[in-house]
């Protein structure tokens, strides 16, 4: 990770960088095949074809001649909430949705298939927690270790529950009685993960807008960018984000990166649990609202660089080692075909 006197940041992967603008009052614009960032006296001026994707989470300003050379770039450009959530992005017009899986998306809710893919991106949600869990039993010598023995046993209870779950029933009760065994699966899941964390930073389950405490804070945040990276993933494949099956269309809402984050939030859980047992957090992360508590400019770069190097960091993945990213973009792809084969 590289940090410039501008606070603009980028994340090197060989040649190819990742721009974080996060600090308040930059204006970006172009300067022949180069982003020119100015903030105040401070310039700096980066080649496009060095960027893969710019993520602006403050204030800032940016020229529609900056804008162009993104989108012809084919570079991400992404607009983040203080909580991390994308409220906006462009990309090229060569990635939208193709119109035979967009019509082929609106079916799912109401078919078979659509029901199946729902119940594998829950179910590889809960033996992701499973293993998790598992896993931090391994390093338990106290009380903690049957513990997180005992609740492994009830989240595999959800997943057998949940392979009973067939296209008989009615739609909206399907969508309920799956929502049901994650909800339960869930609860157990964080009720375990915050008795594993050191005493200071337990939590009492999930908040949201605000956060209640540290540990929700950074797995907001750490979710909004998970959010950004399967949109894009799915925009790339051909996939509407906005047609989802489990979590219904609302305006404005991406209900199909709702519905397919689930799988991939163990990534998000495990980068911030380490963070807080390998003691990287401070203090100074975090600011201090009404109600709870948004992460602050050095929590964020933090966090994002951590979350970087997980999803460079290679998994096994159908025969051959893979980036965490790579296999997330492949997952889509292969939804796609799936979605055209039907």
């Amino acid at each position: 990770m590289s940090v410039n006197r501008y606070n603009v940041i980028g994340f090197n992967r060989g040649d190819i960088i990742k721009l974080i603008i996060n600090t308040p009052g930059t204006y970006i614009s172009k300067s022949g095949t180069r982003f020119k960032l100015k903030n105040g006296e401070n310039v700096q001026e980066i080649p496009a074809k060095k960027v893969e994707q710019i993520l602006i989470t403050c204030p800032s300003s940016i020229s529609t001649e900056a804008i162009s050379l993104a989108v012809e770039e084919n570079i991400d450009l992404v607009l983040l909430k203080m909580n991390g959530k994308p409220i906006g992005r462009f990309w090229h017009s060569k990635h939208g949705s193709i119109s035979t899986i967009r019509k082929k998306q609106l079916l799912l809710s109401e078919n078979e298939l659509g029901i199946t893919f729902v119940k594998e991106w829950i179910s590889k949600k809960m033996e992701n927690q499973i293993d998790f869990l598992k896993m931090l039993s391994m390093n338990r010598r106290d009380e903690r270790r049957e513990l997180l023995k005992e609740n492994v046993l009830k989240i595999d209870e959800e997943i057998k529950k949940l392979d009973n779950v067939t296209f008989n029933q009615n739609i909206d009760e399907i969508r309920n009685t799956v929502q049901g065994y994650e909800g339960y699966a869930s609860r157990v899941y964080f009720e375990m993960i915050s008795k594993s964390l050191p005493e200071k930073y337990q939590f009492n389950g999930r908040s949201r807008n605000p956060a209640k405490d540290y540990f929700n804070c950074m797995l907001n945040y750490g979710y909004g960018i998970l959010y950004s990276q399967i949109e894009r993933s799915c925009i790339i494949a051909g996939l509407d984000p906005y047609i989802g099956i489990l979590h219904v269309d609302n305006y404005n809402r991406k209900a199909f990166t709702f519905d397919l984050i689930e799988k991939y939030r163990i990534y998000v859980d495990k980068t911030i649990f380490k963070m807080f047992s390998t003691k990287k957090i401070r203090d100074d992360f975090f600011e201090e609202i009404e109600g709870g508590f948004f992460l602050a400019k050095d929590g964020k770069q933090a966090l994002i660089s951590e979350y970087n190097l997980l999803m460079e960091s290679t998994e096994k993945y159908r025969g051959k080692n893979m980036e965490v990213q790579n296999i997330i973009q492949s997952d889509c792809h292969n939804i796609a075909n799936r979605i055209l084969n039907w």
